[in-house]
Protein backbone atom coordinates (compact mmCIF):
# COMPACT_ATOMS: atom_id res chain seq x y z
CA UNK A 1 0.00 0.00 0.00
CA UNK A 2 1.24 3.31 -1.04
CA UNK A 3 0.91 5.94 1.41
CA UNK A 4 0.33 9.58 0.86
CA UNK A 5 3.54 11.84 2.41
CA UNK A 6 3.03 11.32 6.37
CA UNK A 7 3.29 14.01 9.26
CA UNK A 8 3.33 13.39 12.55
CA UNK A 9 0.86 15.06 14.44
CA UNK A 10 0.28 15.56 18.09
CA UNK A 11 -3.26 17.52 18.84
CA UNK A 12 -5.90 18.56 16.79
CA UNK A 13 -3.97 21.76 15.62
CA UNK A 14 -1.09 19.54 14.00
CA UNK A 15 -3.61 17.58 12.30
CA UNK A 16 -5.55 20.75 11.13
CA UNK A 17 -2.36 22.40 9.85
CA UNK A 18 -1.46 18.95 7.56
CA UNK A 19 -4.65 19.13 5.82
CA UNK A 20 -5.38 22.84 5.53
CA UNK A 21 -2.99 22.33 2.31
CA UNK A 22 -5.72 20.31 1.09
CA UNK A 23 -2.94 17.78 -0.82
CA UNK A 24 -3.12 13.94 0.00
CA UNK A 25 -1.48 13.07 3.11
CA UNK A 26 -0.96 10.58 5.79
CA UNK A 27 -1.66 11.61 9.82
CA UNK A 28 0.78 9.52 11.74
CA UNK A 29 0.51 9.39 15.60
CA UNK A 30 3.97 9.99 17.74
CA UNK A 31 5.28 6.70 18.64
CA UNK A 32 3.57 5.26 21.32
CA UNK A 33 0.75 7.28 21.57
CA UNK A 34 -1.75 4.99 22.46
CA UNK A 35 0.21 4.64 25.56
CA UNK A 36 -0.62 8.25 26.88
CA UNK A 37 -3.55 9.59 24.97
CA UNK A 38 -5.42 6.28 23.93
CA UNK A 39 -6.55 4.68 20.89
CA UNK A 40 -9.70 6.66 21.00
CA UNK A 41 -8.13 9.79 21.51
CA UNK A 42 -6.81 9.56 18.19
CA UNK A 43 -10.17 8.53 16.38
CA UNK A 44 -11.54 11.60 17.63
CA UNK A 45 -8.41 13.85 16.46
CA UNK A 46 -8.96 12.01 12.70
CA UNK A 47 -12.24 12.62 12.90
CA UNK A 48 -12.41 15.91 14.04
CA UNK A 49 -9.52 17.32 11.40
CA UNK A 50 -11.48 15.28 8.64
CA UNK A 51 -14.59 17.10 9.40
CA UNK A 52 -12.56 20.36 9.25
CA UNK A 53 -11.07 19.72 6.05
CA UNK A 54 -13.29 17.37 4.28
CA UNK A 55 -12.09 17.23 0.37
CA UNK A 56 -8.61 17.32 1.63
CA UNK A 57 -7.61 13.24 0.99
CA UNK A 58 -6.60 11.70 4.27
CA UNK A 59 -4.93 8.28 5.68
CA UNK A 60 -4.43 7.80 9.09
CA UNK A 61 -1.90 5.45 11.18
CA UNK A 62 -1.80 5.11 14.56
CA UNK A 63 1.76 4.08 16.23
CA UNK A 64 1.60 1.60 18.37
CA UNK A 65 4.86 1.37 19.54
CA UNK A 66 5.79 -2.19 20.60
CA UNK A 67 2.24 -2.29 22.99
CA UNK A 68 0.17 -5.30 21.04
CA UNK A 69 -2.47 -4.38 23.88
CA UNK A 70 -2.87 -1.31 22.38
CA UNK A 71 -2.85 -2.52 18.79
CA UNK A 72 -5.70 -4.91 19.79
CA UNK A 73 -7.88 -2.14 21.26
CA UNK A 74 -7.49 0.25 18.16
CA UNK A 75 -8.70 -2.25 15.83
CA UNK A 76 -11.73 -2.72 18.15
CA UNK A 77 -12.73 0.95 17.86
CA UNK A 78 -12.44 1.02 14.07
CA UNK A 79 -8.38 1.75 13.43
CA UNK A 80 -7.23 0.20 9.94
CA UNK A 81 -3.38 1.20 9.85
CA UNK A 82 -1.09 0.68 12.17
CA UNK A 83 2.64 0.17 13.44
CA UNK A 84 3.15 -2.28 15.60
CA UNK A 85 7.42 -3.45 16.71
CA UNK A 86 7.94 -6.80 14.69
CA UNK A 87 10.25 -7.88 17.31
CA UNK A 88 6.29 -7.75 19.31
CA UNK A 89 5.77 -11.34 20.15
CA UNK A 90 1.75 -11.00 19.54
CA UNK A 91 2.70 -9.63 16.16
CA UNK A 92 1.77 -11.93 13.70
CA UNK A 93 -1.03 -12.60 15.91
CA UNK A 94 -2.18 -8.78 15.39
CA UNK A 95 -1.15 -8.68 12.01
CA UNK A 96 -3.96 -12.21 11.46
CA UNK A 97 -6.71 -9.85 13.54
CA UNK A 98 -6.03 -6.67 11.79
CA UNK A 99 -6.25 -8.75 8.10
CA UNK A 100 -9.13 -10.43 8.97
CA UNK A 101 -10.86 -7.00 9.56
CA UNK A 102 -9.57 -5.19 6.67
CA UNK A 103 -6.67 -3.77 8.63
CA UNK A 104 -3.59 -3.42 7.58
CA UNK A 105 -0.37 -3.47 10.27
CA UNK A 106 3.07 -1.71 9.67
CA UNK A 107 6.35 -2.96 10.73
CA UNK A 108 7.87 0.30 10.16
CA UNK A 109 6.14 4.07 10.50
CA UNK A 110 6.79 5.54 7.51
CA UNK A 111 9.04 8.33 7.22
CA UNK A 112 7.55 11.67 8.04
CA UNK A 113 7.97 15.24 8.90
CA UNK A 114 7.13 15.81 13.20
CA UNK A 115 5.29 18.81 13.54
CA UNK A 116 6.50 18.94 16.40
CA UNK A 117 10.13 19.85 14.72
CA UNK A 118 10.51 23.69 14.95
CA UNK A 119 10.85 24.84 11.71
CA UNK A 120 8.39 21.89 10.53
CA UNK A 121 5.14 23.98 9.61
CA UNK A 122 7.61 26.09 7.73
CA UNK A 123 8.70 22.78 5.48
CA UNK A 124 5.39 21.50 5.57
CA UNK A 125 4.00 22.66 1.53
CA UNK A 126 7.34 21.32 0.11
CA UNK A 127 7.15 18.15 2.05
CA UNK A 128 3.52 17.74 0.58
CA UNK A 129 4.70 18.56 -2.58
CA UNK A 130 3.81 21.78 -3.16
Amino acid sequence: MLLPPAVIVHGLSDARAALRPARPVTLLSAPGAPAFAGVLWWRELIAAARAAHPATPVQDVLDCADAPGHAMAALRVGQRLLVLDPASPAFAAVSGAAAALGARVLAAAPPALDLAERTARARLALWLGG
